[in-house]
């Protein structure tokens, strides 16, 4: 066989082996020895950093049971793509995964606007997401059938931080809210929270989703006199927000939601800059060592890869990936999604320490919600 013929010879087996992987996996994502998991989340742009903790979170856990012989035998198998936080890219990477990756279920989704869109896609397939890092309303109400949250609601998030406010005498409260769908779901948690308190904001300012265009908010903010502003934004424009206030001599109490990611916060600010910044947490303290699925996630991280840190996206990662194992695992030895949905809605999971439960009519799975401050040095104290 001269030269041409066995490169062409080789692409064919090539080819022919990758089709078969392929097919291998049926519309299910169930063989005999793996299951498929999809996951849609930013891995590169402004908000990459997210997206990639929360898959080497994933990945961790994963191969911490792969390398003790799966669940009932099978393997665990992540396939994530990169949306940017976009969300045309996150409704086409969703129909991706169930079309063309033939996976089982979709994990790890980010963002309230994409995930939103993403709806549809569930109700056409039947197949389940579990573990968005979105507390809107919007995905909760209605209560969609395949959809399951992890993580508290803004509304959770924002009645905290109105409650935590309010109990030291503050009463003065603005809003800068990104132009999104998370944004406007935050803005409504604290209208509502500061309702209860007989109380409305004394300004509220947007800023453009993936957008560091704070000049207008901070002018409009920086006026009202606030003694304490909720900032419903990602951590580049919390960051140039809080500079430009304090440039313009306006220094208020900065309390953000959980989603602004506060470890990257303070990489982008510097530790110093970020002392005495608020933030409410939906995730136990990562670098803590009260509760067992906190060791356990530090110690699989570790093993997993040498260059990934600590952190609470990483850990919600891992903890939404213990969340699909235990189902799995209530599901049974021939799993199919209505048995993993069946399994979801059985009864409480105790994740070693992080409890989630899905409440009859609820697909919430909990409401855990603690406030964290930037001590000295860029020290997350919670």
């Amino acid at each position: 066989m001269n030269r041409t013929l066995f490169a062409r010879a080789r692409t064919l087996l090539s080819t022919a082996a990758m089709l078969l992987a392929g097919a291998a996996f049926g519309a299910d994502g169930v063989t005999d020895s793996h299951i498929r998991f999809g996951m849609s989340s930013p891995l590169s742009g402004p908000t990459g950093a997210y997206g990639k903790q929360m898959k080497e979170g994933i990945e961790a856990c994963f191969a911490r049971v792969n390398a003790a012989g799966g669940v009932a035998g099978r393997k665990l198998d992540l396939v994530a793509l990169d949306d940017g936080y976009e969300t045309e890219p996150a409704v086409a990477n969703a129909r991706r995964l169930v079309t063309q990756e033939k996976v089982f279920a979709l994990m790890g989704f980010y963002g309230s606007s994409p995930t939103v869109a993403v709806l549809p896609v569930l109700d056409e397939t039947g197949v389940p997401l579990i573990g968005t890092i979105s507390g809107a309303e919007a995905l909760r109400k209605p209560v969609n059938r395949h959809m399951f949250h992890l993580r508290a609601s803004y509304g959770d998030e924002t009645a905290a931080i109105i409650k935590n406010l309010t109990t030291v005498g503050i009463q003065r409260v603005a809003v800068l809210y990104q132009d999104d769908g998370f944004g406007k779901a935050g803005l409504k948690g604290v209208n509502d929270a500061l309702s209860l308190h007989k109380l409305t904001p004394v300004a509220t300012a947007s800023v453009p989703r993936n957008s560091t265009e704070v000049a207008a908010a901070v002018a409009t903010i920086s006026k009202s006199d606030a003694q304490a502003v909720v900032m419903v934004t990602l951590y580049r424009p919390t960051a140039e927000f809080i500079k430009q206030m304090r440039a313009a001599g306006a220094s208020p109490f900065f309390v953000a939601l959980s989603p602004v990611g506060t470890d990257q916060l303070i990489a982008e600010m510097g530790p110093e800059n970020t002392r005495g910044i608020q933030v409410s947490q939906v995730i136990p303290y990562p670098w803590g060592d009260k509760l067992e699925v906190v060791r356990e996630y530090k110690k699989a991280l570790a093993a997993h890869s040498k260059d990934a840190h600590v952190s609470y996206y990483g850990l919600e990662g891992y903890l939404n990936a213990k969340l699909v194992v235990a189902a799995l695992e209530r599901a049974g030895a021939n799993p199919t999604r209505e048995r993993l949905m069946a399994a979801l809605r059985s009864g409480p999971f105790n994740l070693e320490g992080y409890r989630v439960n899905f409440a009859q009519g609820s697909n919430s799975g909990s409401s855990y919600v603690e406030i964290s401050v930037v001590g000295a040095n860029g020290r997350i104290l919670n």
